[in-house]
């Protein structure tokens, strides 16, 4: 990514806090107001790197169980997820895909994340993303769901139908509705190029992702239950849920590529680069 790339997402991410902040509460009909799912001064930390599957789910990819895996801040040495590619609820070439990253992690490639590289993350696994909040704009028309590092910004269009043709991108179309106290968000349309959870499991582009958030704990945790379905990916769908944490803070900058860049020498993915500057 250019710096000038860098520069014009902060602006515009700039611009959108700034119109939350003078913008009023506005009510979703006469019995009540919209559910409050954000606010200037706080987001949400995801708890956790993994979902957590409801009984009635479809297997979800885990950990090989032959490979000990480490998280961050602890007393030993973290590592890399390594899938366990045997999951019987994959297609056979979603299976071969994470064998083969297992193996070219055995010679020594650091499998990062894609947000850590500075990628977008896609839908569902921006829920997933790590260590910075997650900020909510709520307004008639739009939703926009913000995550700090980079100020990757989602935007979920209110009671309106999905397009016909959606063109493939990294986040798809997502339209939503407030149910009672929950907001559902449905999205289609992403390209191949993301994954569906952090051992890196592919998708096809039918891939189908229902979100139905919701604030529990007395306002301390947003829980969200999610639908996984990709009939080219996964036999059975996936049916899980995941939670984050509030965190009291306003948004800070960040700028993911210009941050530190490759200061790892280390064979991974490479930072993307914008190819002409935006302006």
């Amino acid at each position: 990514m250019s710096k000038f790339a860098s520069t014009k997402a902060m602006l515009i991410a700039g611009v959108v806090l700034a119109g939350f902040i003078s913008a009023p509460a506005f009510a979703a009909d006469e019995a009540g107001k919209i559910p409050e799912f954000g606010a200037v001064n706080y987001g949400w930390v995801s708890m956790g790197g993994e979902w957590t599957m409801l009984p009635d789910s479809g297997q979800t990819t885990v950990q090989d169980p032959k490979v000990k895996y480490v998280p961050n801040n602890t007393a030993e040495q973290p590592t890399f997820r390594y899938a366990n590619a045997a999951n019987p609820n994959l297609m056979p070439w979603a299976q071969r895909k994470l064998r083969r990253d297992n193996q070219i992690q055995d010679k020594g490639f650091a499998m990062w994340s894609r947000e850590a590289r500075c990628w977008a993350s896609g839908v569902p696994v921006f829920l997933l993303n790590p260590a910075r909040p997650t900020y909510f704009v709520q307004t008639p028309k739009e939703v926009l769901m913000m995550w700090e590092t980079d100020h990757v910004v989602r935007h979920i269009y209110m009671d309106v139908p999905h397009s016909a043709n959606p063109k493939p991108s990294w986040y798809g179309e997502s339209v939503g509705h407030y149910e009672g106290n929950e907001l559902v968000v449905d999205t289609i349309g992403q390209n191949g190029f993301s994954f569906i959870d952090n051992f890196r499991t592919p998708h096809g582009p039918k891939l189908h992702v229902v979100e139905r958030y919701r604030v529990i704990d007395g306002g301390k945790t947003l829980e969200t239950e999610l639908t996984i379905e990709d009939p080219d990916t996964l036999l059975k769908p996936w049916h899980v849920i995941h939670r984050a944490r509030r965190v009291d803070q306003p948004m800070q900058e960040s700028s993911c590529a210009e941050s530190g860049g490759d200061h790892f020498a280390v064979d991974a993915e490479p930072i993307p680069q914008a190819e002409r500057a935006d302006f």
